[in-house]
């Protein structure tokens, strides 16, 4: 019986471990019998819209030790909210949009006294920085890949590269911002673009894109793609497969996603400076692979500023005197310092906007010309070549000396004949990718460091110097 008891704890582990050890997922069926579909896969929470709270569901989901989340959005009726949860077997409640402060805090108490979890995820202005609890949520995102032009050519950065869509300025921002002693798991909750047909490269970088930056994305079909894989068609379970396949890579790696940022330039930027925006400067210096670390102003400080050789400060009239003399020490100590143009100050966010508007693009494309003429040819950190579709992050895992290099690939194809500068002497370079065999790869000198090749780049492959 001891030994049962024991067996059952196992089976069901991934719901004690509460919230922050979730990989969710949107459900559109209260099916008991799609539940194998998720079975042997990282996924482990799925999230079902209110007309789909199923006991029968919930329960046969805790036995495969799947957690369920009802997901509850403003203008539902919140009456005995935390008893329909409770009779449907919920292990929790997703409330996802903008909802009043007032209500959503007393749904939420009385969830929370029912023993439930609560996730609240809406917009990117409403995100919990400094109090985030095991998850912290966003349903604002943009789709990842390569954003085309209306004649089907890639529209062009600041840079000249190629616009990548996505949200790993806005995720490195969030990182930075949140408290060392309270890390939480971020989710992304946005969904596909509607009324258009998706390749599974795009869903897998959409995962990539989440999870180079230890961040979840709610993995979610379009409704033709999901309707397919129901059906178990073909096509849809190899597509299904390859997305867990990579998901369960990043599982293997977790400690990659919480690298804390390397490299020697550093970004001082915060909320009302343009932190929680996609495309903004963290994304047009990252494009340039550029390793960059973000510096919110409360976290500006002498020792933080150690590492940094160079420093872009986004909004000087919002620091405080004492966070000024930090800067000018940095200076005075032989770091190179620049400032966004004179008056020149990110507009206020809108609760609907994630993207800056084309005034403030253009805007930008001086603060780019300047960053990038202080830069220059420097490697401050890595530099990498024939790369336009690729975005890289450079960081130090947790309790590791061992720096890495991440690259996510947003082309729908792969890319050939890649070449990475690191900066210092390393003896030896391995490289990992999913469904590969870690390999060390030939290193030769540069003139500020070691090279390396890679004859080809799927979607993610990460680099560990040693």
């Amino acid at each position: 019986m001891a030994r049962l008891v024991c067996l059952l704890v196992l089976l069901v582990c991934p719901l004690l471990a509460g919230p922050a050890g979730w990989i969710p997922a949107r459900w559109s069926s209260n099916d008991p019998a799609t539940l194998e579909l998720v079975r042997g896969t990282p996924v482990n929470c799925l999230a079902l819209e209110r007309p789909l709270w199923s006991a029968a569901f919930s329960e046969k989901a805790a036995a495969q030790g799947v957690a369920v989340l009802g997901v509850v959005r403003p203008g539902d009726d919140a009456r005995e909210l935390a008893a329909a949860a409770a009779s449907a077997k919920l292990q929790g409640v997703l409330f996802e949009g903008a909802f009043q402060a007032e209500p959503l805090a007393r749904m939420a108490a009385a969830l929370r006294d029912s023993k439930l979890a609560v996730v609240v995820m809406g917009p990117r202005t409403r995100m919990d920085l400094r109090n985030p609890g095991e998850v912290v949520a966003t349903n604002q995102g943009v789709w990842p890949g390569i954003n085309a032009a209306d004649d089907g050519s890639a529209k062009a950065a600041p840079s000249g590269a190629p616009w990548i869509d996505t949200n790993t300025g806005f995720l490195r921002f969030v990182r930075a911002a949140l408290p060392e002693r309270q890390p939480a798991r971020v989710w992304m909750g946005y969904v596909p673009p509607a009324n258009q047909v998706i390749p599974v490269a795009r869903y897998l970088q959409a995962i990539a894109d989440a999870e180079m930056l230890g961040a979840h994305w709610l993995v979610a079909l379009d409704a033709p793609a999901f309707k397919a894989l129901m059906e178990r068609q073909e096509k849809s379970l190899a597509a299904w497969k390859k997305m867990m396949e990579l998901l369960a890579y990043y599982r293997e790696h977790d400690g990659w996603g919480r690298a804390g940022a390397a490299g020697t330039l550093a970004l001082v930027q915060d909320v009302d400076s343009g932190g929680l925006y996609s495309g903004g400067i963290l994304d047009m210096i990252s494009v340039k692979h550029t390793p960059v670390r973000p510096v919110p102003r409360a976290k500006l400080s002498d020792s933080g500023m150690q590492q940094a050789k160079m420093a872009v400060n986004v909004d000087p009239s919002l620091l405080s005197e004492e966070q000024k003399q930090v800067l000018r020490r940095f200076t005075r100590g032989g770091g190179t310092l620049l400032t966004a143009p004179p008056g020149w100050k990110f507009p206020a966010q809108r609760e609907d906007q994630i993207t800056l508007d084309k005034e403030d693009v253009k805007v930008l494309d001086d603060i780019w010309r300047d960053v990038n003429s202080m830069t220059g040819r420097h490697n401050l950190g890595a530099r990498l070549f024939n790369v336009a579709s690729v975005l890289s992050y450079m960081g130090v895992p947790p309790g590791s000396r061992k720096p890495i290099l991440q690259l996510v690939n947003y082309s729908d194809y792969e890319v050939e004949n890649v070449t990475v500068h690191l900066l210092g002497k390393w003896t030896a370079v391995k490289l990992y990718a999913p469904g590969k065999e870690p390999r060390t790869l030939p290193v030769f000198e540069t003139d500020d460091g070691t090279g390396v090749e890679l004859d080809r780049l799927g979607i993610t492959a990460t680099l560990v110097m040693e």
